[in-house]
């Protein structure tokens, strides 16, 4: 019997000069390289920006600052059935690059390309990934203050002493 298993997970979509921060990655299942935004799991005792912020180093070596959230969404994917991902995705702009930076071991490299290149390479991790980006490209945003992150959980609270 499979157990299904919740995964919170966060994205950043950055963009500059019209094309968008991807990373291209090995993934669990396929045998090709995919190209993904900057995102993770969010880890024991962190808030959703300040995974989003570190998975975006950890994958490509930019910090980057989040400006707004751009949406929540959901997948369970066809190969998975007994997964579902729920993904806080976020606008974000870069503000400095740091080009010895160290990235996670399934990761090849960050790589800029428009909504156009990306759906030519058919190489998109999931629909969410194009998804996210044409969310950015009709403007769509929310305040971060929809995101409510309560910092006195007892979890939380004990990681700090």
């Amino acid at each position: 019997m499979t157990t299904w298993t919740a995964h919170v997970t966060v994205a950043t979509v950055v963009e500059k000069d019209g094309k968008f921060l991807f990373v291209e990655e090995h993934t669990e299942g396929v045998t090709h390289t995919v190209f993904n935004q900057p995102a993770g799991h969010v880890e024991c005792g962190e808030t959703l920006i300040q995974a989003a912020i570190r998975e975006t180093m950890e994958e490509t070596g930019y910090d980057v600052e989040i400006e707004s959230l751009l949406g929540i969404y959901t997948y369970t994917p066809p190969m998975f059935p007994d997964r579902t991902y729920y993904r806080f995705c976020f606008l974000a702009h870069d503000i400095q690059y740091h080009p010895d930076a160290k990235l996670d071991t399934d990761i090849i490299g960050a790589v800029w390309m428009t909504v156009d290149e990306l759906i030519e390479s058919a190489r998109a991790r999931s629909p969410l990934v194009t998804k996210a980006v044409k969310d950015a490209l009709s403007g769509q945003k929310y305040p971060l203050s929809l995101v409510y992150e309560h910092q006195n959980s007892p979890l939380i609270s004990n990681l700090d002493a």
